[in-house]
């Protein structure tokens, strides 16, 4: 009944194995992956016709965490899984990258993939694995997909570069100060095409050594993706790329002047009106036949294109007149709004980030649920892309891809350089609110949420800086590297190419390729290039930086004790009656881990005073030899009970109020009298034994030896 094909290859310390042939026998391709024992299904179906008026390709990646895969089940009120998670969401994004500009040019069909997570062994990340299921499904489809891909995760721990570290080696890199390095690479046989990474300050050369290792690494898989494809691929989907070149000829020979003088203004807007209108008068010189085509759009595009590609590598010119290694204009500000607890208004050229920092305490840590486990991440960073950002009127949503996406490199590029939570206990968000885009405005939110978090007090270990460069590669092998790119530069360039750091190193590298891959010298000069880059940009944001900012009076205040665990129980009472009433009575937030690390937060620092107080009188021990201030609760025949420590009570001997002999305690004292004692010792039932007359009653200092003997 089924006809299965199995590979197999020891990749690593695990087992890689291809299966196909038994499950999804409709689609055009199924493959199902698995290391270890971790397992993703990957289909892939694609229309066997292209829509009519069709101008771009319609591809559509999606990746699927089933909580069976793990032997859990789901939370929440519908015990179903329901929209994606950030998880699903990036991992659909990283597939997605290197597998578009694979497909032959002009294919404009609708394709779908669709990565479904079958069986997850908590050692082995179903992200890469997903990725290798992803292109082996295309591979072996018939759709004119130029590949296959493999991709792999790498570690760097004490100098040596790690093949698919486990997943709790990558979880948390900030709590594992041996591991400095999560990298995501995938490629073809012959070259790079996506880099995604969160990296602990590495040099350029350690990162460039990282990505080598990695092409090095997938090639084994690659291999095996071919030997599956020559038994089970399918005929090759018969598709001519459209020859539109004489339509391109009418389209450059109406438009090409009309273009490049619309292309040499520099400002944004009225470059886009410019370039709008150029093609509205090669549209207006068209015959209707050529305005009918669909491939039109291809055509203007590759026109556009051709304008801004040969200015750059021949001439040297780009759109705003810029050096290809020149960084746009910034300015710098921070502390502009008056009530948060840290702002930044960062702006380069034409793309602007107002990015605002919020503390906040444990209760507002996000929780997340994933494959591998729950756990709480107290560092946040949302991104947000209005469109009037680009002068447009649209549909106001929630986060799209795009938006997680770009925060999320953004939060890469910052999680580096944070303080450890015990120094620092704080939720820490960052909010970025691009208010104008022309490119790059995620590495903007790199750098304005380093301003805002340093505006906010947060002691960051360094500022970081992120730069976008660009790449304009020619078909006879001349290129050039473009530093801080437009918008435009990215669009009709090859590629993306953002990096983001401290002076010392990287911290975040994020690469997508548009052709089929680039060289390591290319990489190798956009990491120089960039490094140049990010240097100035520091040296631009150190300028709105005067000092170390106040903490803000907005912003609560948070002090840490650490309390024996044997005492918690103690500190939250039955039923949670104790720390009830230190909350009340303080009005301070009380937060206790399982550790004995209480966390006590107020903006009122009497309050977390107050309640450190209350803790401490319930989880300290009294100090043998130490002088406490306490109050007579009762006076018996043969001394007086002292209140001198919490709650806890000690006797004052008769013997030991005066130097004198006293007939009863009362001759002295009386109930509710404030005293200072000292702790003298324990006797052999552990009981306290406290002495007055040690210590003059007056200053609370311990009296001479001399008057403690009269």
């Amino acid at each position: 009944m089924f006809n299965v094909t199995t590979k197999s290859m020891q990749w690593g310390d695990e087992t890689l194995t291809l299966e196909t042939g038994k499950v999804a026998r409709q689609a055009d391709g199924s493959v199902i992956a698995t290391l270890g024992e971790t397992s993703v299904m990957a289909n892939v179906t694609f229309a066997k016709k292209q829509k009519e008026g069709q101008d771009f390709f319609p591809l559509t990646v999606h990746y699927q965490e089933k909580y069976y895969a793990a032997g859990k089940i789901p939370g929440g009120f519908f015990k179903r899984e329901a929209r994606p998670t950030e998880k699903e969401t990036l991992t659909a994004r990283l597939i997605d990258r290197p597998i578009r500009p694979l497909f032959v040019p002009g294919f404009k069909n609708e394709v779908l993939v669709m990565c479904t997570v079958l069986s997850h062994d908590l050692e082995n990340d179903p992200d890469v694995v997903a990725m290798i299921a992803a292109s082996a499904a295309l591979t072996i489809s018939g759709a004119p997909f130029m590949g296959p891909i493999a991709g792999c995760r790498v570690g760097y721990s004490e100098g040596n570069y790690v093949l698919n570290p486990s997943v709790d080696d990558m979880q948390g890199l900030r709590n594992n100060p041996e591991q400095r390095l999560d990298l995501v690479v995938a490629g073809t046989k012959d070259a790079v095409m996506m880099v995604e990474s969160e990296a602990y300050e590495l040099t350029e050369e350690e990162m460039l050594g990282a990505v080598t290792f990695a092409h090095e690494q997938i090639q084994p898989v690659v291999d095996l993706i071919i030997d599956l494809a020559e038994e089970t691929a399918k005929e090759p989907f018969d598709f001519t790329p459209p020859d539109y070149s004489d339509l391109f000829a009418a389209v450059k020979a109406a438009g090409e002047e009309k273009m490049r003088a619309a292309y040499a203004i520099t400002d944004k807007q009225e470059r886009t009106t410019a370039v709008a209108a150029a093609k509205e008068e090669i549209k207006a010189s068209l015959t209707e036949e050529q305005l009918a085509d669909d491939n039109l759009g291809s055509a203007l595009k590759k026109l556009e294109s051709g304008v801004l590609r040969g200015d750059v590598v021949k001439n040297g010119r780009r759109i705003d007149g810029r050096a290809t290694n020149e960084v746009r204009p910034i300015v710098a500000e921070t502390g502009i709004l008056p009530r948060t607890h840290g702002s930044a208004l960062f702006t380069r050229g034409e793309t602007q980030g107002l990015v605002v920092t919020t503390l906040g305490t444990g209760d507002d840590e996000q929780f997340i649920d994933a494959l591998h486990g729950n756990f709480k991440s107290n560092f946040l960073l949302h991104y947000n892309f209005p469109p009037y950002s680009v002068g447009e009127v649209g549909r106001v949503s929630g986060p799209g891809r795009r938006e997680i996406g770009h925060g999320k490199l953004a939060w890469r590029a910052l999680q580096a350089v944070l303080p450890a939570a015990t120094d620092f206990p704080y939720t820490i968000r960052i909010v970025s609110e691009i208010t104008e885009s022309n490119g790059s405005s995620s590495m903007a939110s790199v750098c304005g949420g380093s301003l805002s978090m340093m505006d906010a007090g947060v002691p960051l270990k360094a500022a970081v800086a992120g730069v976008a460069m660009g790449l304009v590669l020619e078909d006879d092998g001349d290129y050039a590297i473009l530093t801080d790119i437009l918008g435009d530069e990215d669009h009709l360039g090859d590629m993306d190419f953002k990096v983001a750091g401290t002076s010392e190193g990287i911290t975040s590298l994020q690469m997508d390729i548009k052709v089929q891959g680039i060289t390591p010298e290319i990489m190798k000069t956009a990491l120089a290039q960039a490094k140049e880059g990010r240097m100035h940009i520091l040296g631009e944001m150190n300028k709105a930086l005067s000092g170390a900012a106040e903490f803000s009076a907005h912003a609560p205040r948070i002090e840490t004790m650490q309390i024996p665990t044997d005492k918690i129980r103690e500190v939250i009472g039955s039923g949670g009656k104790v720390i009830r009433e230190i909350v009340e009575t303080s009005g301070a937030k009380v937060d206790i881990n399982d550790d004995g690390i209480i966390k006590i937060a107020s903006s009122d620092g009497e309050a977390i005073q107050k309640a450190y107080d209350m803790i401490y009188s319930i989880v300290a021990e009294p100090e043998e030899g130490k002088i406490y201030k306490g109050k007579v609760v009762k006076l018996v025949d043969f001394g007086a009970f002292v209140n001198f420590f919490g709650k806890r009570d000690g006797l004052v001997h008769v013997s030991q109020i005066e130097n004198r002999r006293l007939n009863h305690p009362s001759d002295v004292l009386k109930e509710g009298q404030e005293v200072w004692v000292k702790l003298v010792g324990f006797d052999d039932r552990g009981k306290v034994r406290l002495s007055m007359k040690v210590v003059d009653q007056e200053t609370g200092e311990e009296a001479a030896k001399e008057d403690a003997a009269e």
